[in-house]
């Protein structure tokens, strides 16, 4: 139902303006009818006819007429109300007033409650776009915080990478100045004592060693830089290139010994450690491999005339001295764990044997870190680390009634007794060798008697020092011969330096027996080239 036939069914049900004054004459026949029936008396009274609804009131404010007329002027297209659902038109539209006198007429809603509808609509007027507003308001600054967010978080990342930058740039800078001044790493298992700078300087003083508590110090005294320290100390498992020269040579009792010639910067480095360490250091006695005044001929003095000489040889004698051991040799001095790690890497090298792998060869370690056999540290530093060995094998003798000397791996026991215990001796002295970490090699074991020939070193020590009559023989045998044929005719092992090996043995000779030597270094002399 449209908005005008709701008008005309409230106004009137459509009737035509012309059909209200018809109205009248019924009204007066009403009262015409009242008068004559009150007049009579007789009759009953009629019911009152019901109030007029468009009558002008004080709330209409409008005769019917007057509604009918303006409710017909109104062009419905021109109020921006019409059709809305979505708000209470407010009174001051005239459609809306009309409505207003209506619904009152009609007895729908009262003038209260008409009031206090139209202060809803007001306020929902004043306020409807209060939510949406709100709405586009939040959504905007929740736009404005999701991006400032994106931003403090995009900031904060950025931040993070630069401070991650810089720490890096810090930590490759310390790095760098650490590896430029300092060592932490020297290979896999001979490590982990290099962050211990603490050296006993006193003892160091007291027994006139150098000072040395950091690897710069070290560096320092070995007249290199730390890097270059580094690379001479590094422990490879297997390396490409290495320090050393390794080569064979047979031994005299057979089989091949190896050994390995340092090269030029590690040569440098241990004759360092050697003159301003090592050689300040003092062996027992009982040593006279390797020590200055010291020979195989003052070794062998010492068994001269006695009832009976045993030799003992221990089996891979410097190979058995190994890195952890020379370490605590330096420690024991009073060199700082860190420095003595250093010294130990310096002094030691692991035995190796050459791999080809893709066309390139390497040279894999195959065994501890130990003393190599060629470099000139070696010699002493075995003498150091037996010293205890010497001490407990000298006591159990003089116990036992013998004479205890050692050349390097040979030890000589001897005894002035027929009486002594020799049984004794050997168990005690393998009880000895093996407590203190090395081993004896049963194949080189002897017990020589006064009715047999006694040699120590190489010396014959039955009554005085002696050259063995074999090697005599051989070298009067050239000498001879070289006077009729000349020496090179007599160089049968092809030595390449012939004249030269022959004055060696002589020299040797000589510092044996100075009577003999002095003989045949004539008859040297006397021989055609």
């Amino acid at each position: 139902m449209g908005f005008w036939a709701t008008i005309k069914r409230w106004f009137g049900a459509g009737e035509p303006p012309a059909a209200a004054p018809a109205a009248a004459p019924a009204s007066a026949a009403n009262r015409v009818s009242a008068s004559s029936a009150g007049s009579a008396g007789s009759r009953a009274a009629a019911p009152e006819p019901p109030p007029n609804a468009y009558e002008a009131t004080d709330v209409l404010g409008l005769s019917p007429a007057q509604l009918r007329e303006r409710s017909l002027k109104i062009n419905p297209y021109r109020t921006p109300w019409i059709g809305r659902t979505d708000t209470i038109p407010p009174q001051t539209d005239e459609r809306t007033a009309l409505i207003d006198r209506g619904l009152i007429l009609r007895g729908l809603l009262s003038l209260v409650q008409l009031r206090e509808i139209h202060r809803v609509g007001d306020l929902w007027l004043r306020f409807r776009e209060a939510a949406r507003l709100a709405s586009s308001l939040g959504e905007a600054r929740g736009e404005e915080a999701v991006l400032a967010a994106r931003a403090a978080h995009a900031e904060k990342k950025a931040q993070k990478k630069r401070e991650a930058a810089e720490r890096q740039e810090a930590r490759r800078l310390a790095l760098a100045e650490r590896k430029a001044n300092d060592i932490i790493f020297a290979g896999r298992g001979v490590s982990h004592k290099l962050n211990d700078r603490r050296s006993n300087v006193e003892a160091l003083r007291a027994a006139g060693l150098p000072v040395l508590a950091t690897p710069k110090d070290l560096a320092t005294a070995l007249g290199i830089s730390v890097p270059a320290l580094r690379w001479l100390s590094f422990h490879h498992d297997g390396p490409e290139r290495t320090h050393y020269v390794y080569f064979e040579i047979p031994k005299r009792s057979g089989g091949m010994r190896l050994l390995a010639a340092p090269k030029r910067h590690i040569r440098r480095a241990q004759t360092w450690v050697h003159e301003q360490i090592l050689k300040k250091l003092a062996v027992t006695p009982q040593a006279h491999g390797f020590v200055p005044q010291r020979s195989t001929v003052s070794n062998a003095n010492l068994h001269l005339g006695r009832h009976v000489v045993v030799n003992q040889d221990l089996s891979d004698f410097f190979p058995s001295i190994t890195f952890p051991r020379v370490r605590g040799l330096f420690e024991s001095l009073g060199y700082s764990p860190s420095v003595a790690t250093l010294l130990a890497l310096i002094c030691t090298e692991a035995r190796r044997s050459a791999v080809e792998l893709d066309g390139r060869k390497y040279w894999v370690a195959v065994g501890e870190r130990g003393l190599p056999q060629g470099a000139c540290t070696s010699p002493t530093i075995s003498n150091l680390v037996s010293r205890k060995l010497d001490r407990r094998l000298s006591g159990a003798c003089q116990k036992l009634g013998f004479v205890y000397t050692r050349y390097a791996d040979d030890l000589t026991f001897s005894a002035a007794s027929k009486e002594a215990n020799v049984g004794l001796l050997l168990a005690r002295v393998r009880h000895i060798v093996q407590d203190e970490g090395f081993a004896l090699n049963p194949k080189k074991g002897r017990v020589q008697r006064r009715n047999r020939r006694q040699e120590v070193t190489g010396v014959v020590v039955n009554d005085k020092p002696g050259t063995p009559r074999a090697e005599l023989r051989k070298l009067r045998a050239i000498l001879h011969n070289a006077q009729k044929t000349g020496l090179a005719a007599q160089n049968h092992a092809q030595h390449p330096h012939f004249e030269a090996w022959l004055r060696g043995k002589i020299g040797y000779v000589m510092m044996i027996d100075a009577q003999k030597g002095a003989l045949l270094a004539q008859a040297l002399d006397a021989c055609p080239p």
